[in-house]
């Protein structure tokens, strides 16, 4: 009897105990509250990583108060960068893994030609993304789309206490794929504007995020006719066909640059990507950097200045462009001879590519001999 009595009390408090328990149990929000207390510099990809969730779930705990969630369907990601042209200066900002960049100043408008109010489906179609990108001025960006799945735009107070504004735009799984820093205070009312107008009608943090796709995996060499892809790599006329050969043939990158012809892809070492950055600020040779994560691609072009090491990754620091590339991920490097321009690529430790670099030039025009010079002098791999 005893016993019984005993079992039905310590029922009775586990019954009041549970549902005290589970409201104690720390929120999302609280929890990443907490990190920041604890780590007030960690970035938020790192912060996800650690709370095991998405960026994109993160941001979105914000919602109410510095978040406000945008239209994420149909177009919607087209028409909030076109829209996002009458921001004027801005800072873009887009991230792979182990690599991100981060350029201040103002997109070029593509002025329409002939536009005389016909409006047929071509037309429209290239309307709608923006001509595949904001191309030609200091904002060099390409677009992919179908990849960007999840918008917000944030208000709060920086780290020196002034208001940042910007949009943010993240793909399927919740990563960050690109965002849009405001530099332009004349444009306060145009950005509070667009975000009034794509508001989303769910203002909450319920995001549908997939889950991350597994790597495909790779065709064997075996299966691949090299000495047609070598040939197909010989008689390339210019370096943008370069990605339509790879995808014909069923190749990775790193993989297409393995079976390259012979000397047309050099392999070097991964940390070559510190001399080649030190001799271009050195030496003052303009370069192209190049970096995507399948949803964006951005580019900077032009001469650098400071170039540092710190915080684990190796950095480029000047007033309108920042560079930081994780570089103890790259596990290869290499310079590429195609349709007669020299470039170099580094790739991480998953195979995936983190940057690539061109020596500015005008087109047509023979690249300059500085740029050649540099990337000779890069140590094998």
């Amino acid at each position: 009897m005893t016993s019984r009595r005993n079992l039905l009390a310590l029922a009775g408090a586990l019954v009041i105990a549970a549902p005290h328990a589970l409201a104690q149990a720390p929120s999302l929000a609280e929890r990443w509250a907490t990190l920041r207390k604890e780590q007030p510099t960690v970035p938020i990809r790192d912060a996800a990583r650690s709370l095991q969730v998405s960026e994109a779930e993160l941001l979105a705990t914000g919602i109410g108060s510095t978040v406000t969630r945008l239209r994420d369907g149909g177009h919607a990601p087209r028409e909030i960068m076109r829209r996002a042209l009458d921001l004027g200066r801005v800072m873009a900002l887009t991230r792979n893994e182990n690599a991100v960049i981060e350029v201040t100043g103002a997109a070029t408008r593509i002025t329409k030609q002939g536009d005389d109010g016909a409006q047929d489906a071509e037309r429209e179609a290239r309307e709608l993304n923006i001509a595949g990108g904001y191309l030609g001025g200091s904002i060099d960006l390409r677009f992919q789309f179908p990849k960007w799945r999840h918008a917000f735009a944030v208000v709060q107070p920086g780290r020196d206490g002034a208001v940042s504004r910007s949009l943010q735009f993240f793909d399927a799984t919740g990563t960050a794929i690109h965002k849009v820093y405001l530099k332009n205070d004349a444009a306060i009312a145009v950005f509070d504007k667009l975000v009034s107008e794509f508001r989303h009608p769910q203002q909450d943090g319920r995001l549908a995020i997939d889950a991350a796709a597994p790597p495909a995996p790779m065709k064997p060499d075996s299966a691949i006719d090299v000495r047609e892809f070598q040939l197909a790599w010989k008689e390339m006329t210019d370096v943008h066909q370069f990605n339509r050969i790879v995808s014909e043939f069923g190749m990775s990158r790193e993989q297409a640059l393995r079976l390259a012809p012979a000397g047309a892809a050099r392999r070097i070492a991964p940390q070559a990507v510190r001399q080649l950055l030190e001799q271009a600020a050195a030496r003052q040779v303009a370069i192209m950097a190049f970096v995507g994560n399948g949803a964006v691609t951005q580019i900077y072009s032009g001469r650098i200045g400071k170039v540092a090491a710190g915080g684990g990754w190796f950095n480029v620091l000047d007033p309108d462009f920042n560079l930081h590339l994780r570089d103890s991920a790259f596990r290869a490097g290499y310079v590429l001879q195609r349709a007669g321009v020299t470039s170099v690529e580094f790739f991480d430790d998953r195979g995936e590519l983190a940057v690539t670099f061109f020596g500015v030039r005008e087109r047509g025009k023979p690249q300059l001999q500085g740029w050649i010079d540099l990337t000779a002098a890069l140590p094998q791999g």
